[in-house]
């Protein structure tokens, strides 16, 4: 066996323990600062909801965008569309989801790209980016791009990449630095699910975060980011999308004033 075959088998061997390593919560559940069930009311088919994220790949993330948002993923509309468009749904059917489920589309470490109920974020830190002037035609193009795509593996190179994240890097060999942390390219899009749907969004050319330039005649002209380079946190910073909160107090918080602090000291 070549040592390139000895390489890639102890990587299969070692890929459920790193995984599960990886996904491990390290931080303790917060109280969320999300109105859930106002949000899932007002979810419309493309948005992209973005999860404040508590593992320790979380926190690789987090340290390298300099952001608290970590996963993106993509609502693909309720139980009953996404059966319509012809997705497999058995599998959410017997954990309990009704065809009224808000349904995710997400590409996971561990688990590729596949279907979740937006229950299983019920208790985390949600925020909704919504691409404004999408039309009906250009978000059901997105929807089927990404549910074309369904089952689509994990690269195994990433999850090697993520490692080297927890190694002091000037003492790793220089073979084993990837390109993906050299100054200038450090993006952490290549191992995250943002990727996914920013191409999917790119297909109908729609924009995230464009590079301008000035063409020969003076006109701005978009110069489209690799999918890879695109982050969680571009979807929240984009000026294409529009930002949605639903706060954990809803309309209350027009009486801000009578809301009940644990200090209630004067300022």
């Amino acid at each position: 066996m070549s040592t390139a075959h000895r390489i890639n088998a102890l990587r299969h061997r070692l890929k459920a323990p790193v995984v599960k390593w990886l996904g491990a919560e390290s931080r303790p559940l917060g109280m969320p600062r999300n109105d859930f069930a106002r949000l899932c009311e007002h979810l419309a088919r493309a948005d992209v909801v973005l999860v404040e994220g508590r593992s320790r790949v979380s926190g690789v993330i987090q340290s390298v965008t300099l952001s608290a948002w970590t996963h993106a993923a993509l609502h693909l509309g309720t139980l009953a569309e996404v059966a319509a468009r012809g997705a497999d749904v058995q599998a959410l059917r017997r954990e309990g989801a009704s065809d009224n489920t808000p349904i995710l589309l997400e590409a996971e470490l561990g688990r590729g790209v596949h279907l979740s109920p937006i229950t299983r974020y019920r208790h985390e830190h949600l925020r909704l980016c919504r691409a404004r002037e999408l039309t009906a035609d250009d978000a059901d193009a997105v929807v089927d791009f990404c549910l074309q795509r369904l089952g689509t593996p994990y690269n195994l190179r990433q999850i090697t990449d993520l490692l080297r994240f927890f190694f002091p890097y000037g003492l790793l060999p220089r073979r084993w630095r990837s390109t993906l942390f050299e100054i200038g390219h450090g993006d952490m899009a290549r191992t995250i699910c943002s990727t996914l749907i920013a191409r999917a969004f790119a297909s109908v050319r729609y924009p995230i975060l464009p590079t301008l330039h000035r063409g020969e005649d003076g006109a701005m002209v978009f110069h489209r980011r690799n999918a890879r380079l695109i982050t969680p946190r571009d979807f929240d910073h984009s000026p294409y999308f529009d930002i949605i909160k639903y706060p954990f107090f809803g309309d209350d918080v027009a009486r801000y004033r009578e809301l009940r602090w644990e200090d209630e000291t004067e300022p």
